[in-house]
């Protein structure tokens, strides 16, 4: 068995067993799960108020979903203004819409701009709080199968909503001999080009990659399970989500909601007669219920029109060749991509706390109170509301942190002595 799969066995039978070597380390500050934008956010409006923090991190860089789980030609879906992190804005000379390249030179950028450095290849394997010492005791793996307890009086979960790619069970999965990967494994379609290819999910990132698709001579179909908004990603001169922002000041949601879905008919007609059904409520209501964020059409839909991109309903099953759908139809392909995005993996390590849902990882309280948890736990990066919501809760939890900082940790580190403290230490063996 692998040391950590060991060690995670030892710690389900017993969270302290002392057969398993562990160095611990005191962490004055908060302790940070995940390097991605929602972590570093947070630790530098930590930084801003002179507090320190640990950033721990899986992966080998900053932001490795988008580092090494995005496609080629991915840009932010919204203008940067949106997408910017507390306390520096993008580069003047970057575009309204950066690029993968340019998103991941901003964040070096940022951690740089406020000193942050995050210990890289540490896996949180367990976190939970001990509720005889009041402290947080995560537990990590690093490279060399070096194990590490951390030792806290604060958590912030900034792992956020990708964590893991999501790949549903299909029936004759086994059956089907042509290839097949989730968006995740996607860079282009260069080795597409001249195939059949299905895309199961119409997000934005099976849209997209439906035309990129197209854009390198391939044959894709996609499939349109359940109703979904589309709008243009520009509406009168700007960005539709800055129009939207703008028109809640002056108006009711449902109104703007009568609005957008105007303008959208005029400009990209009836989508239902693509295969594209739409929610019976309007996107912004429909975002605020579901979750589900409205696609911005970057190019797709034309090329449905133009017939370079067929849709088809719901996946039936899988066949030796290619698929059924429900409707009865079936189709020959060579490849197969999963566009049915991701998931959170926060039940796998942070346990005997009734913040997050077992059943999908997120904050039980929904937006806009889902930041705060007890025991000084937190979360980041859970509002599906993409990077302007993750800025909101950093900013939140930086100042809810301070307020119990002033109170607890400065007086812990001026009565403590560092003899004290690794006596203190000491105690959790």
């Amino acid at each position: 068995m692998d040391p950590i799969d060991e060690m995670g066995s030892k710690l389900a039978q017993d969270p302290n067993p002392q057969s398993l070597t562990v160095r611990r380390v005191w962490v004055p500050g908060p302790v940070i799960v995940g390097a991605g934008p929602s972590g570093l956010a947070v630790a530098a409006c930590l930084k801003e108020k002179g507090i320190p923090s640990l950033i721990l991190e899986r992966a080998d860089c900053l932001g490795s979903l988008w580092k090494y789980r995005t496609y080629n030609r991915l840009r932010l879906h919204l203008p940067k203004q949106f997408c910017q992190l507390p306390n520096l804005p993008f580069p003047k000379n970057f575009p309204t819409y950066p690029t993968k390249e340019q998103f991941l030179t901003y964040l070096e950028s940022y951690a740089k701009h406020f000193n942050l450095r995050p210990v890289f290849e540490r896996a949180v394997k367990r976190a939970h709080y001990d509720a005889r010492h009041g402290l947080w005791r995560v537990l990590a793996s690093g490279p060399k199968k070096e194990v590490v307890e951390y030792v806290c009086q604060w958590l912030v979960v900034a792992t956020g909503e990708n964590a893991e790619a999501y790949v549903p069970h299909f029936e004759g999965r086994e059956e089907f001999k042509g290839k097949m990967i989730h968006t995740s494994e996607y860079k282009s379609g260069d080795e597409f080009s001249g195939k059949k290819v299905l895309v199961v999910g119409c997000g934005n990132s099976g849209m997209e990659i439906c035309l990129d698709l197209c854009n390198h001579n391939a044959y894709p179909s996609l499939v349109v399970r359940e109703s979904v908004h589309i709008l243009p990603q520009q509406m009168l001169g700007s960005s539709t989500f800055g129009l939207s922002m703008c028109l809640l000041k002056w108006f009711p949601l449902k109104i703007v909601d009568q609005v957008l879905l105007l303008i959208t008919r005029v400009m990209l007609g009836d989508t239902a007669q693509l295969g594209i059904p739409r929610p019976r409520i309007g996107p912004l209501e429909y975002k605020s219920i579901s979750g589900k964020t409205p696609v911005l059409d970057v190019g797709t839909l034309a090329r449905i029109k133009a017939g370079d991109i067929k849709v088809f309903p719901g996946v039936k099953r899988l066949t030796h060749q290619g698929t059924e759908f429900v409707d009865e139809r079936m189709e020959n392909f060579d490849a197969i991509i999963l566009a049915t995005g991701f998931k959170s993996n926060v039940p796998c390590w942070l346990k005997d706390t009734f913040m997050f849902s077992e059943k999908d990882g997120y904050p039980v309280k929904p937006f806009p109170n889902g930041w705060k948890g007890k025991d000084g736990l937190y979360a980041v990066g859970f509002t599906k509301r993409g990077l302007l919501g993750a800025s909101h809760d950093a900013i939140r939890i930086a100042e809810d942190i301070n307020q119990d900082w002033k109170s607890k940790a400065t007086q812990l580190m001026q009565q403590r002595s560092i003899t004290q403290l690794k006596s203190f230490i000491e105690v959790l063996n």
